[in-house]
């Protein structure tokens, strides 16, 4: 039971999904049953803080509240410590050493046509000048290459963590998680925080390859603008992704 709240908080809503607050328990609404069977295995195989399942009736998912805040969002500054973003590279290290869930991530050739398709709607519609976009998608295509599969959230943005001081309290939204790349996961979450990246890297224990993770920014920034635009999000000249691609062309 859920005991009497003053409002119900709309915190993400869109065509496949939405989840709500109320209270102290979230309610996700997922269309798609077998991205939810995904996203229970992944937290309940996760080595790691995630929210507690309290029940489950398809398709709604409850899940309590994590304590502490997000570790930031992705259009400010975060307020949050160098021993805070370091324990979130630690935590994870950890989710990436552990054993694969099932979930295979999408393909190379998967990855690359998602990719030539959002560059081509970028270009029609002119949301980047040609030159930052071409070098963009350039950079982004050296992220497509072979990697050694590890566990990864798939969506590792900053308002996933939650953090009490320095100690990670939580990582929520696990619709995503697979099989894949793990610097994608380590871009996701410094994405327009990039000078947050050496704690993290910090935090990860081991050298990662720096220009890797530059062009999954890339390939992050160019495939989220049309999502974002058409689901509700406002003008595309407002998006952090669109600011990082023209803050950071190559």
């Amino acid at each position: 039971m859920i005991a009497h709240v003053e409002e119900v908080q709309v915190v993400v809503a869109h065509r496949d999904r939405a989840t709500l607050r109320v209270g102290d328990v979230f309610l996700k609404i997922d269309t798609d049953q077998a991205r939810a069977d995904a996203e229970v295995d992944a937290m309940t195989m996760a080595p790691v803080p995630t929210p507690a399942i309290l029940w489950r009736r398809p398709p709604v998912l409850a899940l309590a509240a994590v304590p502490g805040q997000a570790l930031g969002r992705l259009e400010q500054p975060s307020a949050a410590s160098t021993a805070a973003w370091a324990a979130a590279g630690e935590v994870i290290r950890r989710l990436h050493d552990a054993p694969l869930p099932p979930r295979r991530g999408p393909s190379i050739d998967d990855l690359a046509s998602r990719l030539a398709q959002e560059c081509d709607w970028l270009d029609a519609n002119k949301i980047l000048p040609s030159d930052v976009l071409r070098r963009h998608r350039q950079l982004a295509e050296t992220a497509l290459r072979p990697w050694t599969p590890a566990f990864i959230h798939g969506d590792l943005q900053i308002t996933h963590v939650f953090v009490d001081g320095s100690e990670i309290t939580g990582i929520v939204d696990w619709s995503e998680a697979g099989q894949g790349d793990a610097l994608y996961d380590l871009a996701t979450l410094t994405l327009a925080h990039e000078e947050h990246l050496d704690a993290v890297i910090a935090g990860y224990g081991v050298d990662v390859d720096r220009d890797l993770i530059r062009a999954w920014w890339s390939f992050r920034s160019l495939v989220a603008i049309r999502w974002l635009a058409e689901n509700g999000y406002g003008s595309p000249e407002t998006f952090p992704e669109v600011d990082v691609l023209l803050r950071t062309a190559p």
